[in-house]
């Protein structure tokens, strides 16, 4: 293996950390990896004085590029978007060592609220602990430029985040209850899961049946999935696995994975649940169906 590869790999995982938080997609992340190691693989690694520090200014300006053609892609998308989680496999090794707030997919969902740039500059500094200069010198801006588009970032992921903090554990015994209603759907139980101002998000992208709007409020919430409950094709059921660090749910059709949902709670009701049924978003999570086999065997 050359010596550009082995620094490469040594570098790795903090680069993908850095692309995928950045474009809240796996794919596009290695894609951004890939080019980055081609443009290492053109350098002559003696000129580096800090093969790391470069190859971080390279992958962050790549994905802020990237970041900013899919944002005008983003406002043609057929209702909401939503981020695609980790793969299994992906979801362990890799970032094992950064698993925290910032990889949760409602962290990512929230970063959508960002421009590209102050998006950028936060993650840098709020997530990678970067410093203001440090992050400016990456992102090729001035010092107080950088600190403000972090400040503006900041103020508004604190003004749009849930406003509860609940662990795993609460997460879990809440879609335990979500997957009991489902099989016995009635409007008060369902309702009785809900905030009341709670609110249903759900990404189809256009190619299967989807909300194209948010839904807000307990009722509708419980009457949707009374509705949804009713028309499940025969072979249809809810299993708990784990998406990127945190308790989620998966809907199968068959062998088949049809959705995948997620939510956000106090620790008593659901305050936001996000549905994922856009089926090449859902083509990497194929594998979680073989961990759930096993873990139910065991």
């Amino acid at each position: 293996m050359d010596t550009s590869t082995l620094v490469f790999r040594q570098h790795r995982a903090r680069l993908f950390g850095i692309a995928y938080r950045m474009l809240g997609a796996p794919a596009d992340a290695e894609d951004v990896l890939h080019d980055a190691w081609l443009r290492l693989q053109a350098q002559d690694l003696d000129r580096l004085d800090d093969a790391g520090a470069w190859l971080v200014t390279v992958t962050t300006n790549l994905s802020l590029d990237r970041l900013r053609r899919a944002k005008a892609e983003r406002e043609r998308y057929v209702g909401p978007w939503l981020p695609e989680p980790l793969a299994p496999e992906s979801d362990q090794p890799e970032l094992a060592h950064e698993r925290d707030e910032s990889l949760t997919l409602s962290f990512l969902w929230l970063l959508e609220r960002l421009s590209p740039e102050e998006r950028a500059a936060f993650l840098l500094h709020d997530v990678f602990d970067y410093s203001h200069g440090e992050a400016a010198k990456i992102l090729g801006i001035a010092e107080d430029a950088c600190r403000q588009r972090a400040h503006r970032a900041r103020v508004r992921m604190r003004e749009a985040r849930p406003r509860f903090e609940v662990d795993a554990t609460a997460q879990r015994r809440l879609l335990e209850r979500f997957i009991e209603a489902m099989a016995k759907p009635s409007l008060e139980t369902l309702q009785a899961l809900f905030a009341e101002d709670a609110v249903h998000i759900s990404d189809g992208g256009g190619v299967v049946r989807a909300s194209l709007h948010p839904i807000c409020g307990a009722e509708r919430l419980a009457r949707l999935y009374v509705q949804i409950a009713h028309h499940l094709p025969p072979g249809s059921r809810y299993e708990i696995g784990v998406l990127n660090g945190l308790p989620a749910v998966f809907w199968f059709d068959g062998a088949a994975i049809t959705g995948a949902i997620w939510i956000d709670t106090d620790g008593m009701r659901i305050i936001a649940i996000y549905t994922l049924r856009h089926p090449d978003k859902l083509a990497r999570l194929v594998p979680v169906r073989n961990d759930l086999d096993t873990a139910m065997r065991d």
